[in-house]
């Protein structure tokens, strides 16, 4: 479980320790590894906490063991990327780091663990990976411009590779949920008085819905009625206006 130390990762995290999974969560923080874990301590469920920055090549490295087993433990039964970051702004103002910095969590990360767990998986004819993409899988991102394109990205590998392991026994979903109330508005330096309470959703909210989605073996899980008429409008609108109307409300963010 990446991006286990708080948000929509804690909270899956959650999900799964209810249904009895032992759960190895990953992240940077330590200290809040260690308050997550212990608050799923009373479920009677074994916790792991792996410290990792997954923007770095060790730190992907020590996951890599990890998820395969070759570090001694256990192969993992289902993988759950969910970290990931955002920035908000002009791409041509943005400090480049941010922005590579993304490619290299949201999508290259995600990659690698998944080829280091999904051939073991395959070769057991079981487990799952659950993807954690975006609202913002669906459509440009004017002002993210770099977060969008790599949650599009995670929306589009996780579909392919569901369809070459369909058969197979393990489940790929993607969960793409819409504004939900988590570190990540802070992290990206969002503002978000403008938006409406309906547009909101929680984070125990969103991944109850995702967890199920991912055990139902759906392939995309997009949380709430709002957020699902936008993903699957954009269909019907043409780009151009897709593009003009995303760029607006990213704009009132910042």
């Amino acid at each position: 479980m990446t991006g286990a130390s708080g948000g929509i990762g804690e909270e899956l995290a959650r999900q799964a320790a209810l249904e009895g999974y032992d759960v190895v969560l990953v992240a940077r923080s330590a200290r809040r590894l260690g308050e997550v874990a212990a608050g799923l301590g009373h479920l009677g469920i074994h916790t792991e906490v792996v410290v990792a920055d997954l923007e770095e090549e060790d730190g992907l490295e020590r996951v890599e063991r990890r998820l395969t087993g070759s570090d001694g433990g256990r192969p993992v039964d289902v993988l759950v990327n969910n970290a990931g970051y955002g920035t908000v702004g002009p791409f041509v103002s943005l400090p480049v780091a941010g922005e590579t910095g993304q490619i290299a969590l949201n999508a290259v990360a995600m990659v690698r663990l998944t080829r280091a767990a999904l051939p073991g998986m395959v070769a057991r004819g079981e487990g799952g990976v659950l993807n954690v993409g975006s609202l913002a899988s669906f459509e440009p991102g004017p002002g993210m411009a770099t977060y969008a394109a790599t949650k599009a990205f995670v929306l589009s590998f996780t579909e392919s590779l569901r369809e070459e392991v369909r058969g197979s026994g393990v489940r790929v979903t993607c969960l793409c949920p819409g504004f939900t109330r988590t570190g990540f508005q802070a992290r990206a330096g969002v503002r978000t008085q403008g938006l409406r309470g309906p547009m909101w959703q929680d984070a125990a909210e969103v991944a109850a819905v995702g967890w199920s989605g991912f055990r139902s073996d759906r392939a995309v899980v997009v949380p709430g009625a709002l957020n699902r008429m936008a993903a699957f409008g954009v269909r019907l609108v043409p780009r151009s206006a897709v593009r003009r109307l995303s760029g607006a409300v990213v704009r009132s963010l910042h």
